[in-house]
């Protein structure tokens, strides 16, 4: 039997640039939560005709966790719902708003400690939550962050995220079909600098290791911990969960060096299973907040 492709995921922010300049001059004159309020009448009518994301999270849900059929149509709606509030909390920084959010960061001692490394470091991220928020909210001037963004984001979204980021000293670096992306990411592990790039999703590379994760198997990208372990970087994981209306909390946990007596793709493989185990540590605290929208475990 032919295997299911499971990297069918395009990575855009829903809606046209009509559609999200709209958005944020909505949230230029009225409170996020009157968007908010409006989801609770949207959802389920995104949910019934964009099925294929509806059926990969309903299926995340049921068979991942073990949810009953009732509870993994409930957990399904509340995953659209919190995802709906994050994109909107996101246009309302977009609209000036960002004093209305706080981010709340208990292991910042150790993100601090990476800043001031004269190293070059990794922080490898997921699609929990709301990682592109504290990029708005949190500002140091020390260390450049380099994030790799996916290419074909819309204009409008690029635009935004581009001006906001620039002024908190990140660097958001589009991934390009000519590959051009890699220099820019070899230059800021050379100079020190911070290297952002997701984790969990595959993107279809062949570069990849086969992880136990949530009762199942799935393939998780390398290039982070491939890096990693070429330039001798260190590497911390980025979490950040909605906790309410107004906060969000980052998680940032350090992904240990493998033993210097493993081969490199030895220590490629421990770094990105370490990091598979963290990312299921913190699924199961938030299980609604993980947005992958496309079938992820093999069959």
């Amino acid at each position: 039997m032919k295997e299911e492709k499971t990297h069918d995921w395009e990575g855009v922010t829903g809606g046209h640039t009509l559609g999200q300049k709209a958005l944020k001059i909505l949230f230029t004159v009225v409170n996020v939560r009157v968007g908010y309020f409006l989801l609770v009448f949207v959802i389920p009518f995104y949910m019934l005709f964009a099925r294929k994301g509806y059926l990969a999270i309903y299926s995340y849900f049921h068979e991942q966790h073990g949810y009953t059929p009732l509870k993994s149509f409930w957990k399904t709606y509340q995953n659209h719902f919190i995802f709906g509030q994050v994109l909107m909390d996101r246009f309302a920084v977009y609209a000036g708003k960002k004093d209305m959010f706080r981010v709340d960061n208990p292991n910042n001692d150790l993100f601090l400690a990476m800043v001031d490394d004269p190293r070059g470091c990794i922080m490898a991220g997921s699609h929990i939550g709301n990682p592109e928020l504290c990029g708005y909210l949190l500002s140091q001037k020390t260390k450049r962050i380099n994030s790799l963004i996916f290419g074909g984001e819309a204009e409008e979204v690029q635009k935004n995220r581009s001006k906001i980021l620039e002024d908190n000293n990140v660097r958001l670096i589009p991934v390009s079909n000519d590959l051009s992306h890699i220099f820019y990411i070899n230059d800021a592990l050379s100079n020190g600098e911070f290297v952002s790039m997701p984790c969990d999703r595959n993107f279809g590379s062949e570069k990849c290791v086969e992880c136990d994760f949530l009762n199942g198997k799935a393939d998780f990208p390398i290039g982070a911990f491939a890096l990693a372990v070429q330039y001798k970087a260190p590497v911390i994981a980025l979490f950040v969960p909605k906790i309410s209306t107004s906060l969000y909390r980052i998680h940032v946990i350090s992904i240990p060096f493998p033993s210097n007596n493993l081969s490199k793709r030895e220590q490629i493989s421990e770094m990105t299973k370490t990091f598979v185990g963290e990312l299921e540590r913190i699924v199961k605290i938030y299980p609604e907040q993980w947005f992958n929208f496309y079938k992820f475990w093999k069959k």
